[in-house]
């Protein structure tokens, strides 16, 4: 089982009829940070109008958000996520600022520009498949590090977290195709402690 997104932040930018629409793509897993971005991007462009968004995260397309920040209902923020879907990824944020630059677009035209900033931004960047993965949380003594690490390279798990004291705390994503052998083969570590988060 595997999922696109994108690996690296792009910025793109749209001209039409003296408007500026800058996009800024983001590899985005956590909608905790969108606060920070948002607001970094309006300290960098302050004379900026709107800073409009959209994101979806997560598997199964359940988990999204669009904001029209201020433009008419619908012509912003859905249209940012349209390009989004239109490239099937997911794990990912667009903000596009808008400089207003005097002429007045019409719905037809802030949905066009908005969608054609959101898309030129992620075409600055390739898609990347990523497995989907199942957090597990492994404690071991120190000693058993060499056998853990191992099948953590062998199965092609991701760390996520490492805490390293009198016992191991290590976080781990295991890619779903492998989570059967994976998790036998860590249970077969009789000190290891193994648990899903």
């Amino acid at each position: 089982m595997y999922y696109f997104s994108i690996n690296k932040a792009t910025i793109a930018e749209y001209k039409d009829r003296g408007s500026r629409f800058i996009a800024y793509a983001y590899p985005f897993a956590d909608p905790e940070d969108l606060k920070k971005i948002i607001q970094g991007l309006k300290k960098e462009h302050a004379k900026a109008v709107h800073h409009c968004f959209a994101y979806r995260v997560g598997l199964g397309n359940k988990v999204f958000r669009v904001s029209d920040d201020g433009e008419p209902s619908g012509s912003a923020g859905k249209p940012i996520l349209n390009a989004i879907d239109s490239k099937q990824l997911t794990n990912v944020l667009i903000v596009v600022v808008r400089y207003f630059g005097g002429t007045l677009l019409g719905v037809p035209g802030l949905i066009n520009a908005y969608r054609s900033a959101a898309s030129m931004a992620l075409q600055l960047t390739p898609s990347i498949q990523y497995p989907v993965e199942i957090k597990y949380q492994l404690q071991f003594d120190y000693t058993m590090m060499n056998e853990v690490m191992m099948i953590v390279k062998q199965y092609n798990c991701t760390i996520l977290k490492q805490e390293n004291q009198l016992f191991n705390i290590l976080e781990i994503g295991i890619p779903k195709a492998h989570l059967a052998e994976a998790t036998s083969k860590l249970k077969e570590l009789h000190t290891v402690e193994t648990k899903k988060l």
